[in-house]
């Protein structure tokens, strides 16, 4: 019941762009190249 109201009064937001846990995996990926 309790999530019922959560969900029903709630705002959805949509989102553009990567997720920032993919900009950092590119991140981290382009500084392991850069290592070697």
């Amino acid at each position: 019941a309790v999530l019922d109201r959560l969900v029903h009064n709630a705002h959805r937001l949509t989102l553009k762009g990567d997720s920032m846990r993919k900009i950092t995996a590119q991140r981290a990926n382009l500084d392991a190249a850069k290592k070697t």
